[in-house]
């Protein structure tokens, strides 16, 4: 009988690239909520949360109810653009809980359901709409590996990979990328106002209000509210990446929400349909919906599977402020039990820094601490990823929905790996 716990079969026949695989070396059997159970019987905490796409935990009951029952009564599972009562219903609860209380006016549109294809859509149509090529990026950015989401995308590891040259896009400094006291969006209207500058003026300035990848990098609302009236001034579509920050995960539903901005395109994916189904879409104002009919389309961007949890997130969870209260207060716990870790350990001159339950402890005095403090926590029963351009930053996206009692035990789980490696 062979080994159900063996990684042999991955070694033999799953190709090089494999990632997570190399840092969480057990083949996983079953999980609920925020445990993740291997084979061999092990359960482990997730800290992780599938890189930000099970915001509301594994196998949520509310989710698989739903499905059960779509599956039995023999509803459509692959519909391409068609029609379905699956989509119809999503659609409806998009409109009456997210963008109707908002005050939102997005025409909604089913990519491929990676979040880099919607990047890449969003492009796409911001270059069809203004008549224009380039795009600004920002410095630590993270939109996807394909070919126009790599191009925005600022990590060399990635870009490296590509094997082409990666244009049309100008990369601009972050928020705080040169340091403290300095508005890094005074080059960028310099640069707008300067025929001198080198600087197309850009279709599109693509951005993310906390940069995940990037090492959790947020972006204050002082300067997200400059960005966008720079981009209104001078006729350039302002493109919110939310694939990451969205569906709660910083507290509001949107990570932009906080500013009071509103964005011409919006890219919405991994957690959108709650269960883990892929599923993907861009949200676009009336006026950018320049789209020909077919002119981007996707096999399987009518996942009407995804359709159905994803409508049932919605009624489960963004009826009231339940969760965002919840969110709120596991945010404190959190922040607070990191900056007592980063003031034990002052010769470290780990920074926190984060919202929601998005946060991370950036270890730049030593930029191979995090990745061992991850692999310390992993021994200990804690799955808990890196980000940040050299994997210094250890990376906290526990399932919203997680119980206080394993939001404390996944945080003391952390505090002795630091000691261990230590």
């Amino acid at each position: 009988m062979s080994d159900v716990s063996s990684l042999e079969t991955f070694d033999r026949r799953e190709s090089e690239v494999r990632g997570y695989i190399r840092s969480f070396p057990v083949v996983f059997d079953s999980a609920r909520g925020s445990v993740l159970t291997a084979a061999d019987g092990r359960e482990f905490l997730d800290f992780f949360a599938g890189a930000g796409v099970l915001n509301y935990g594994h196998n949520n009951p509310a989710f698989t109810r739903a499905l059960i029952e779509y599956l039995e009564h023999d509803g459509i599972i692959h519909g391409l653009d068609m029609a379905t009562s699956a989509k119809k219903g999503f659609i409806e609860a998009f409109e009456k809980l997210v963008l109707e209380p908002r005050g939102f006016d997005y025409k909604l549109q089913f990519t491929g359901p990676t979040g880099a294809n919607a990047v890449e859509a969003a492009l796409k149509v911001a270059r069809q709409a203004t008549g224009r090529s380039n795009v600004v990026a920002f410095t630590n950015a993270f939109h996807g590996l394909s070919l126009g989401g790599l191009a925005a995308t600022g990590n060399s590891h990635y870009r490296e990979a590509a094997g082409i040259a990666l244009d049309n896009v100008t990369r601009l400094p972050f928020d705080g990328y040169l340091g403290e006291g300095v508005d890094t969006l005074d080059l960028f209207e310099k640069m707008l106002g300067d025929p001198g500058s080198g600087l197309d003026l850009p279709a599109a300035v693509i951005v993310e209000a906390v940069q995940g990848e990037g090492g959790i990098n947020v972006a204050s609302s002082a300067w997200l509210q400059r960005l966008r009236q720079l981009t209104a001034d001078n006729g350039i579509l302002l493109i919110l990446d939310e694939i990451q920050s969205g569906i709660g995960r910083t507290g509001s539903f949107f990570a932009f929400e906080e500013s009071g901005i509103v964005p011409d395109i919006v890219t919405v994916s991994k957690s959108i349909s709650g269960s883990g189904l892929p599923m993907s879409l861009v949200l676009l104002r009336p006026e950018v919906d320049v789209w020909k009919p077919g002119a981007h389309t996707g096999t399987f961007r009518g996942n009407n599977l995804a359709f159905v949890s994803a409508r049932v997130a919605l009624e489960e969870y963004w009826t009231d402020a339940a969760l965002t209260d919840g969110v709120k207060a596991k945010s404190a716990v959190l922040s607070d039990a990191l900056a007592r870790l980063a003031a034990a350990h002052p010769s470290l001159g780990a920074v926190v820094r984060g919202r929601g339950l998005m946060y991370g402890l950036a270890i730049d005095s030593d930029r191979t601490l995090a990745g061992r403090i991850s692999k310390e926590a992993f021994t200990r029963g804690l799955i808990i990823e890196t980000s940040g351009a050299h994997d210094e930053v250890l990376k906290f996206l526990p399932a919203l929905t997680i119980s206080d009692d394993e939001l404390a035990r996944g945080l003391q789980i952390v505090s002795d790996s630091l000691d261990a490696v230590l």
